[in-house]
């Protein structure tokens, strides 16, 4: 889906990001697949506090538009790590939204030409807390660098298959 989505050259949107909740959730939680979470949360291990349930909306439309304009002018990895970053710092639905900011961050990168990435377990606790980091001081510097190598490992192991 996200590969069609490249490929059509959709814009991001909410109703894009729902059907990337709802494919990520089909046949785990079909009730809430694609649907804002209607209680609220924490994030165990976390320090950050998602906003209320009833503030979604409101939120998810800020990011859509940080996204759609003050965010333009970013190098593409910025862009991607702040999407996935203040998208899960929102943490619009019940479950999923670590998977759906993953492909919410391929997606942005694909979109620029460039390879998506994987969090190995062996880059998960790191992952964590420069997230967690960004959440708790917006200095997303740290989570950059982590996506930026990242990235070029994908790179390389992409360069590597077409030798």
């Amino acid at each position: 889906f996200i590969e069609q989505l490249v490929s059509e050259k959709e814009p991001l949107s909410e109703w894009n990001i729902k059907n990337i909740h709802a494919l990520v959730l089909k046949q785990i939680d079909n009730q809430n697949a694609g649907k804002y979470r209607s209680e609220n949360v924490v994030i165990s291990g976390a320090k950050h506090i998602p906003p209320k349930h009833y503030q979604i909306s409101e939120y998810m439309q800020k990011l859509i538009a940080e996204y759609q304009n003050e965010w333009l002018g970013y190098h593409p990895v910025v862009r991607a790590t702040l999407l996935h970053g203040e998208f899960v710092k929102i943490h619009p639905f019940i479950d999923g939204n670590g998977r759906t900011s993953r492909l919410l961050l391929n997606f942005e990168l694909m979109k620029s030409g460039y390879p998506p990435i994987i969090i190995k377990n062996e880059n998960r606790a790191d992952y964590y807390k420069v997230l967690d980091h960004a959440h708790m001081t917006m200095d997303y510097g740290p989570f950059i660098k982590l996506v930026a190598e990242l990235v070029i490992e994908s790179e390389k192991l992409w360069l590597m298959v077409l030798e």
